[in-house]
């Protein structure tokens, strides 16, 4: 499962949560989305210290070999085992010291569960699903968290379905607001540190230059 940014036909589609429409889409001869790490990730990781890191929603590999390269021992899962064959190619492209600290993983996040406590960091970048499977796979990302360790979500805002970047429209559901994120979290158990709208630049579908928001939470479990 992964809806990286830039992708113009966005969440909305129930068979968009399927291998099946994922491989389809990894088949293609070109990367699908750009190569680079998600912008919010590396804000937001920059300050810690490095060591067992999820990627939840891995697609081409771009986040986990970013993460790799300053140090994070990375389990990268994803549905689409087209994606994952890719995401080890490039990663392997960038030798072994970076390919070696990544494990690849096959599968569905609607109903994969990462354990407890594995994990100094989880990632989740774009992970847009109706409601009810999204706090699900939010309960279980935050469950995979160590104490001390930091969840980060990131998600397409809502206010982007009103800029040319191929949001669609007519499915508030899959834009829910960071405070709705955050109710999900045990209070005792996280403390949140970010819960936002964070503006960034971006491209529009005709070329043009637009200013996007992410949802950006960031919290660090206590206990």
């Amino acid at each position: 499962m992964n809806h990286r940014d830039h992708g113009h036909d966005g969440p909305g589609a129930e068979h968009h949560y399927t291998q099946e429409y994922w491989d389809e889409r990894y088949g293609s001869s070109q990367r699908v989305w750009s190569g680079n790490p998600n912008p919010q990730l590396v804000a937001q990781v920059a300050d810690l210290t490095p060591g067992e890191a999820l990627d939840a929603g891995s697609g081409e590999g771009a986040d986990a070999i970013w993460l790799a390269s300053v140090g994070w021992r990375v389990t990268a899962v994803d549905v689409s085992a087209v994606a994952l064959q890719r995401a080890a190619a490039h990663a392997a492209e960038r030798g072994t010291e970076i390919a070696d600290r990544i494990s690849w993983q096959h599968a569905d996040l609607l109903t994969w569960d990462p354990g407890r406590a594995r994990f100094d960091l989880v990632s989740a970048q774009f992970m847009h699903l109706p409601e009810p499977e999204l706090q699900g796979l939010h309960r279980r990302l935050a469950a995979a968290v160590r104490p001390g360790g930091t969840l980060l979500l990131v998600l397409h805002h809502a206010d982007d379905q009103h800029v040319n970047v191929g949001r669609p429209s007519g499915h508030p559901h899959l834009f829910p607001p960071p405070e709705q994120i955050v109710a999900a979290l045990d209070p005792a158990a996280f403390e949140v540190v970010l819960a936002g709208a964070v503006e960034r630049p971006a491209t529009g579908l005709d070329g043009e230059p637009v200013t996007v928001k992410d949802t950006v939470i960031r919290a660090v479990r206590l206990v």
